[in-house]
């Protein structure tokens, strides 16, 4: 190992073919290699991101190939129900990441005057055969600023509201976020999704040094306590506030649970076993309608979506450590004794190791445990430009997909496809689903890499055609003969926006997931 890091410092010769290694993955620097279920593993990325000293039995080194057969792969009663423990959080993740939409909705709102009678306000009144087209009498209207010379018209003593998302309240129409305060509307949104974005960078890098399971644990304790005070808030500030450590700690718990999931499988069923998971969460987002008209107020329907993560606290008795990270991270002695627990709840006769696993393990037990840090990959040849590369495509997947949905919906919600708040939302809810169901045989046919390409490909398509066509129609229907309207336009930007939408959320869900594939167990 120790020639083959200097050929790579010295850019000498080719080095040998690398073994096996531990994490299953595709070998590094594998952006050419063959698609569908990584077979191999990325031997030299995660040896060579270990200090010399650290090289051990190549038996220990080749989970896949040693470890996990012995265990009886995912054919093992207690791997299953493990799995089956990673599953099950996801229904509550996906109330949690979902749940914005009715927290923070902007209802339909008017002002009551002084007499007690209702009274639209002037900027806010509908014409006489103006009815929204949800079957409401108030106009769809979303986070009004007024004009400088129209403040007058968001003067109020007070607001009524009707609210669309099934609640009878909710945060905006609790402490008025309308006119001058609908930007703390955008604030309040914004801290979930940057506590998310900290949380990931953050809790991932101490689950690669402490292990999966303290951070799945302690995330499972601070979103208990954060989440359920954030229902307590007294005003707009400090709800935002306890979003973003809401988020931080859900980050904890997505990542925890999406590395154990991924290491307790072998390779070839990664895929169908994390987009398991990516169905149940979207069960949850698909039933967020039916529990916000449950719960009826916002605070107990942000009780109602934190008190099931009580049920995770279990965990901590029920739920080991990976083992394939405490093989990579030489952790000999808890591997031996995570390996005994296996065999027992397996009932495996220990005859059945052929290979020598646990007295190979024995010999190895005065080893000590070998962290890594993140940096080091940057010591690698190709790893780190794949692990680039990948993350620059879900980044992009995501922001893109967010651009189309903005499209599609239109600016300020003002043109929704449909005027109705559950058809918007189902719609959107509709186009993840429709994206998740059309990568496993895409991906089952083509591999990971192509179906990676087939999907960027089509996202690229959608923004070129919504840029480039819609500005040619555009330019067309200012003609007076060209028979083109704005409403043509219109249908060719929603029609692209869907197929954007479909596609953008395919490759940000496949760069993650093959992201973690090609990555070493050690920085995960």
């Amino acid at each position: 190992m120790a020639i083959d890091r200097r050929r790579e410092a010295g850019g000498g010769g080719r080095p040998p073919p690398p073994p096996p290694e531990e994490n299953g993955s595709v070998p590094a620097g594998a952006a050419a290699a063959p698609s569908g279920p990584p077979a191999g593993a990325a031997a030299a990325a995660e040896i060579q991101a270990l200090p010399p000293a650290a090289a051990c039995s190549p038996l220990l080194l080749d989970y896949d190939g040693s470890v996990l057969p012995f265990l009886g792969g995912l054919g093992g009663g207690y791997q299953r129900t493990l799995v089956l423990l990673t599953w099950i959080p996801a229904l509550f993740i996906g109330f949690s990441k979902f749940s914005d939409s009715f927290l923070l909705d902007q209802p339909d709102f008017w002002c009551r005057e002084a007499d007690g009678q209702g009274n639209w306000s002037s900027s806010l009144a509908p014409g006489p055969t103006n009815h929204s087209g949800n079957g409401s009498l108030f106009p769809p209207l979303v986070l009004p600023t007024p004009a400088g010379g129209n403040a007058s018209e968001c003067e109020c003593h007070e607001w009524h509201y009707r609210i669309r998302a099934g609640l009878v309240q909710n945060v905006v129409s609790k402490w008025d976020l309308v006119c001058d305060s609908a930007w703390k509307v955008h604030i309040a949104k914004f801290s979930l999704l940057v506590g998310l974005i900290f949380g990931h960078l953050i809790t991932g890098c101490i689950a690669d040094w402490v292990g999966r399971r303290p951070v799945l644990l302690f995330s499972v304790v601070f979103i208990l306590v954060f989440g359920l005070t954030v229902a307590l808030s007294v005003n707009v500030t400090m709800f935002s506030t306890l979003r973003f450590f809401e988020g931080f700690c859900l980050a904890g718990i997505v990542l925890s649970l999406y590395a154990l999931r991924i290491e307790l499988c072998p390779p070839g069923h990664r895929f169908m076993i994390t987009m398991v998971a990516s169905f149940i969460e979207m069960a949850g987002q698909f039933l967020m309608p039916g529990l916000a008209a449950l719960c009826r107020d916002w605070q107990v329907l942000q009780a109602v979506i934190i008190c099931p993560f009580l049920l995770m606290l279990l965990y901590w008795v029920i739920f080991p450590e990976s083992l394939r990270w405490l093989m990579a991270t030489q952790q000999f002695e808890a591997s031996k004794e995570l390996i005994l627990q296996f065999t027992r709840k397996n009932r495996m006769n220990p005859e059945s190791d052929i290979k020598g696993v646990v007295p190979e393990l024995e010999k190895e037990l005065s080893r000590r445990p070998k962290k890594v840090c993140i940096v080091k990959v940057v010591g690698t040849r190709n790893l780190w430009k794949n692990i680039v590369v990948l993350c620059v495509n879900s980044l992009t997947g995501y922001g893109i997909h967010h651009c189309f949905a903005k499209s599609m919906m239109g600016h300020e919600a003002k043109m929704t496809i449909t005027h109705n708040f559950y058809a918007d939302y189902y719609t959107m809810a509709g186009i993840a689903l429709a994206s998740c169901l059309a990568m496993c045989p895409v991906v089952g046919f083509l591999g990971r890499r192509g179906g990676l390409l087939l999907f960027m490909i089509l996202t690229a398509l959608a923004s070129l055609l919504q840029l480039g066509l819609l500005n040619l129609i555009g330019k067309y229907s200012q003609l007076p003969d060209s028979g083109m309207s704005d409403s043509v336009k219109d249908k060719f930007s929603t029609a692209f926006s869907i197929v954007g939408m479909f596609s953008s959320h395919a490759v940000g869900s496949l760069s993650v997931f093959f992201c973690a594939e090609i990555t070493p167990t050690v920085i995960r």
